[in-house]
């Protein structure tokens, strides 16, 4: 920033008395009679949130905690054009002006409880708009940044950047200059409307309450430009992978972060995660071109806790006919309530539909090993889906020991096989981490 500061005179300002603002609020006139000293060549920085406040870009939604959250998950989708990556329930989009951020823009802080805010429908626009409003009302030409917080790639933490821009040279291309030891600039260029955006936010900050600061001493610059102009195209980006690269890391990924979680938060989990994790398990290979497997998610809490309820009772009764002093019985229960705490369950099922009658003994117990092997096979996948969701599981053995209890309860065909159940949540101790594969050692047999 130094090439377009005046020598030691470069300051920043806050601005200081702004109210709390709402739809069809008077931003020109506020900020006009809350810094009637402004200056020509200024730089009024401003908060895109206050911008979209007085243009309308709140939604109201539900003020319960997990249901705001999930309207607001909700409009970070309706807000993207397209989804670029997913990192446990982040989302990093390319939004309708072009900008690639966390979850749209769309923000549920400094706003009322039951509501959220969307970004300015047009920063550069509001920033015209503003700059035209305050030189009317107070005869100044000045320059306006609107600005939102992003992170960055490769960098911890979070800085504010411009996404509307009106009378600022908002890049500074220095390609084909010289500096002092006498090398040419090939490719550099300064995000000079971004070091604005940064520099403001020293006095603006996120709690202070004050959502609008004044740089002063630093040259506008002949080629004044848009926000936009800083947008690089998702076709330039430099630290995509590419598709088979993306592919094999996330493969590899996926298998280390799986590990049976038996304690989860109170996060929802997406039902449309849910979705995908039971299509992609369904991909596992199956004899005969059948389809053995079914997936019943217990998503009826009423019926959920009918059928935990009957299973504990049989495993009870199962666990008196052994023989075993009730004192042991309890705490062999106890081990398997990780089923009530679970937020969701899926029950895998075994069919044999397709499967070959065989009149000989051995090659019908062959043909069983080979339907169940496919059967283990996608509840491996589903569990590997579901950690490449950032969901935590634990596959449990339970309904295989009660078979008719499970089928009873839940109006299945006697030829349906249960294969455990598979409790779903978001671990509570934090997002999944890869583990350190370990060396197979004596558990691979080389012939």
């Amino acid at each position: 920033m130094s090439d377009h500061a005046a020598p030691g005179k470069l300051e920043i300002l806050p601005v200081t008395g702004l109210p709390e603002f709402r739809p069809g609020d008077d931003l020109t006139g506020a900020i006009a009679a809350a810094a009637r000293w402004l200056r020509s060549g200024d730089i009024v920085v401003v908060t895109s949130k206050i911008v979209s406040k007085v243009e309308g870009q709140l939604i109201g939604v539900p003020a319960d905690k997990q249901a705001r959250d999930e309207a607001r998950r909700r409009w970070v989708l309706d807000e993207a054009v397209r989804v670029l990556a997913r990192k446990a329930r982040t989302l990093i989009t390319e939004n309708r002006l072009g900008i690639v951020q966390a979850a749209s823009g769309v923000d549920a802080s400094n706003v009322a409880g039951n509501e959220i805010a969307l970004l300015p429908a047009d920063p550069d626009a509001s920033a015209l708009a503003l700059r035209n409003g305050l030189r009317e009302r107070l005869g100044v030409e000045v320059a306006v940044v609107v600005t939102d917080t992003m992170g960055r790639a490769w960098r911890i933490g979070q800085t504010d950047v411009a996404i509307g821009a009106s009378g600022l040279e908002v890049l500074h291309r220095y390609a084909g200059t010289i500096d002092p030891q006498g090398n040419e600039l090939e490719v550099t260029e300064v995000a000079v409307a971004d070091e604005v955006a940064a520099a403001a936010d020293l006095v603006k900050g996120k709690l202070s309450g004050v959502p609008v600061a004044v740089v002063r001493g630093l040259r506008i610059g002949e080629n004044p430009g848009v926000a936009r102009d800083l947008v690089r195209p998702v076709a330039e980006d430099l630290f995509r992978l590419g598709t088979a690269e993306a592919i094999e890391q996330g493969r590899r990924e996926a298998v280390l972060l799986r590990r049976s979680i038996r304690a989860f938060d109170d996060t929802p989990v997406d039902e449309a995660a849910l979705r995908r994790a039971v299509s992609a398990a369904l991909t596992a290979p199956a004899p005969h071109h059948t389809h053995p497997v079914r997936f019943v998610h217990l998503a009826d809490r009423a019926r959920r806790k009918q059928l935990l309820d009957t299973m504990r009772e049989a495993w009870r009764a199962d666990l008196r006919g052994d023989g075993m002093p009730e004192e042991r019985i309890d705490r062999r229960v106890r081990r398997g309530d990780l089923l009530y705490g679970a937020t969701e369950i899926v029950l895998p099922f075994l069919v044999r539909d397709g499967a070959h009658d065989y009149p000989d003994e051995r090659r019908a117990e062959a043909e069983r090993v080979m339907f169940t092997v496919a059967a283990g096979g996608a509840v491996q996948g589903l569990l590997v889906a579901l950690a490449a969701e950032g969901l935590g599981s634990c596959w449990v053995s339970s309904t295989i020991f009660c078979a008719p209890v499970v089928r009873e309860v839940l109006e299945l065909p006697a030829s349906w096989e249960p294969l455990g159940a598979v409790a779903i949540g978001h671990p509570a101790d934090g997002p999944l981490t890869p583990r350190v594969p370990a060396d197979p050692g004596e558990l691979l047999v080389i012939k």
